[in-house]
């Protein structure tokens, strides 16, 4: 769902954009095996001629940009800064510069504590498109196959 949050303050992505993001959240670890939440979004297959692999890559860039930069795996994770307002224990909003809408996520309470008490979740990106159907065992083979072809973009958020 998409929400209005405050004036742009420069050229994001517009709403239908952040409307087609597909989003996905768990508990997980990171490299170090400390407990993580984690935020993946990707962009749904494309339905016209126009929605080539390049244009929806460009597109899930124009989202990074949007963030602060997400980085390549192999480069060390950007702190994104405060991207995430805690509406209630299952409802986050993800927050974007240049536009005043956000993206509304459905989470898990435990999920919403977990971001609360660490102050912090990593955002992946996928530059591949995925459905928004996809299920756990799709959204593991996209991260396993994105992070072998390095596509995907890594960031820290922080609640606000």
């Amino acid at each position: 769902m998409l929400t209005a949050c405050a004036p742009p303050a420069a050229a994001g992505p517009g709403p239908g954009l952040l409307a087609l993001l597909g989003a996905w959240t768990w508990l997980g670890v990171d490299p170090a095996d400390t407990d993580l939440a984690h935020l993946f979004l990707a962009h749904p297959p494309g339905h016209t001629e126009h929605d080539t692999a390049a244009a929806i890559e460009g597109h899930m860039l124009q989202v990074s940009a949007a963030l602060g930069g997400l980085a390549e795996p192999q480069d060390l994770v950007p702190d994104l800064g405060g991207r995430l307002l805690i509406v209630d224990a299952t409802t986050v909003l993800l927050r974007f510069h240049g536009t005043r809408f956000g993206t509304r996520l459905p989470v898990r309470p435990g999920w919403t504590e977990h971001v609360c008490g660490h102050g912090q979740a990593v955002v992946v990106m996928g530059l591949d498109p995925l459905p928004r159907s996809a299920d756990l065992a799709h959204v593991d083979a996209y991260l396993d196959a994105g992070l072998t072809s390095g596509r995907l973009l890594f960031g820290l958020v922080h609640p606000t």
